[in-house]
This record gives C-alpha cells, sequence and structure tokens, in this order.
C-alpha cells in the first residue's frame, strides 16, 4: 500500500483497487501453481489478455498501513474465448475469521493486437488456466449484477477525457485500470455541476459500494479528448446510481454503472441526503427517464 492510495476519508480509493486486482492477478499467473509447461503458458497468456468486463463490490473501508493487505484470486469459469477471475482483498485474523474489504470478478480475453481482435483460448492456455480453476461462482463473489438503463446525455453530464501517454500499456491501448479513473473525475464532474453550491457538495460525503464496467473497444493514445457522459439513473433511500459512457462520438467504448452510498462523515454509517442534495439528484433522474 501506498500513501497516495488514500482519499480524502483517509480509505484506499476505489480506483486503486483495481490496480491491486491487476497486480494479484498476474503475480498469480506467472509466479504460482501448475508445472513449469503450465505455468509458462499462463505467463505467455497474460501478455496478450484484455479485460471485457469489471464487477467490483466494496465491502468496507480499507485504511492505510505499513504492513500488507491480502489478495486471493482464482479462476472460476473458463469458455472458449474468455475466462473468469474472482478476487478477495482481506486480513485474516489470528482466530480465522476475516474482515473482507473487497469482492470482484474479471472476464478475460486472449487478444491478438496485431489483427485489434479477440481469438480462442488454445488448448494448452485451457489447461494453463484449469491450474487455478476452483470451485465457486463468480457473480456470487462479486454480487448482483444490476440493471443497465438506456443512454441519457446532458450537457451537466459532460466530461472530456484526456488520455495521458501515461495511461496506455504497450500496445497502445488505455489500461484497464485507468478507466475506472475516467469515470470518478467524469462522476465528480457531474456532482458539481448538479450541487453547484460548495457547502451542498461537501456535506454530501459518499462512497462506492459497487462498480460495473464494460469494456467495449480499446480507447487509444491521442491528442483530441474523448467524450465521457454521466446521469442519475436511481436514488435511493441512501443510495444512488450513476451510470456512464465513454464515447468517440456515437461509438460506445465503455459503459459502466456505479453504486454510491451516503454516509455520515463522523459514523461511516449511511444516511439519507439532504433535501437540497436530493432534488437535484431526483431532477437529472426524471429528465433521463423521460
Amino acid at each position: 500500500m501506498r500513501w497516495a492510495d488514500l482519499d480524502l476519508l483517509g480509505h484506499v480509493n476505489n480506483v486503486v483497487y483495481v490496480d491491486y486486482l491487476q497486480e494479484a492477478r498476474v503475480d498469480m499467473m506467472r509466479h504460482h501453481r501448475g508445472g513449469a509447461p503450465a505455468q509458462q503458458s499462463a505467463q505467455d497468456l497474460v501478455e496478450g489478455l484484455v479485460v471485457v468486463r469489471h464487477e467490483v463490490s466494496y465491502r468496507a473501508p480499507l485504511t492505510f498501513r505499513f504492513g500488507p493487505v491480502s489478495i486471493e484470486c482464482w479462476v472460476v469459469r473458463v469458455r472458449a474465448a474468455s475466462f473468469t477471475m474472482a478476487y478477495e482483498i482481506f486480513d485474516e485474523h489470528d482466530d480465522g475469521s476475516r474482515t473482507v474489504y473487497l469482492r470482484a470478478t474479471t472476464v478475460l480475453t486472449p487478444f491478438v493486437f496485431s489483427h485489434e481482435r479477440p481469438r480462442r483460448l488454445s488448448a494448452e492456455e485451457r489447461e494453463a488456466l484449469a491450474a487455478y480453476l476452483e470451485d465457486g461462482d463468480g457473480e456470487e463473489a462479486a454480487g448482483e449484477r444490476g440493471t443497465v438503463g438506456r443512454a441519457h446525455r446532458e450537457e451537466a453530464g459532460h466530461y472530456p477525457v484526456q488520455v495521458r501517454f501515461s495511461d496506455v500499456d504497450v500496445y497502445g491501448h488505455v489500461n484497464n485500470v485507468r478507466y475506472f479513473e475516467y469515470l470518478q473525475e467524469a462522476r465528480i464532474a457531474l456532482m458539481s455541476r448538479l450541487w453547484p453550491s460548495p457547502g451542498d457538495a461537501s456535506r454530501a460525503s459518499m462512497v462506492v459500494a459497487r462498480a460495473e464496467v464494460d469494456y467495449r473497444v480499446p480507447i487509444l493514445h491521442r491528442e483530441a479528448a474523448y467524450d465521457a457522459w454521466s446521469w442519475v439513473s436511481h436514488v435511493g433511500t441512501t443510495s444512488m446510481v450513476v451510470e456512464s459512457e465513454i464515447c468517440d462520438g456515437d461509438a460506445v467504448l465503455a459503459r459502466a454503472r456505479v453504486v454510491l452510498v451516503f454516509v455520515d462523515p463522523e459514523s461511516g454509517r449511511a444516511r439519507p441526503p439532504a433535501p437540497e442534495q436530493r432534488e437535484p439528484l431526483e431532477a437529472m433522474l426524471g429528465r433521463a427517464a423521460g
């Protein structure tokens, strides 16, 4: 863990967890399980994968300490052209109990970067993945998938996504972790416009409870900005849902659904938003449904 991983509440930022998952996934496939041939196949495979979908459920806040946090990851499903991994970030106590901070799943597919297209898993790769296969339902690990609504675009929800050179991998694609950062920036921009009074925004302490991201088309580095559009798709008693799209013109490159919970900054417990916070959210929800 790094000090820079923390947010304003002193918790590990929701974006950073996805970075932890990526590091654990790569470490698992490069160094653990299986004999030498299987391990080599897994190591070769990790160099040519793209993330298709992330489902992340945030269970408890993780705060900074100098010691490490534990991450377990395993394969829960292998299909013809994709496989699904599950993760748990936790601390294990002396009595054998665990404090679970996050559960997640990732769908990955092998990719031919020279032709910019996915491919099927080879027999050797399927055998290598079998070394990491464990019982357990991937959807259960992350949580129930939410319903995605129709897209809604208005200027309050627009955010230009400027890709930095450091955001891209060796193949020139934006790394999957960076999408979470773009989506976070887009949500903050949306809230700053819906709550123009600084007092309203400062009293609206929120945490991310769940995030689902579908990766549709790779984002590439370029000078021109991409367009992120965000809108409110649900307002509950103590929570809200923000959906987002990252687009290049009419082409949708990624789609996301994020559940946020209003919390009391002192107790950390969920609480209803104040009326002046709820009203702009419900107004946008009405426009999105109209």
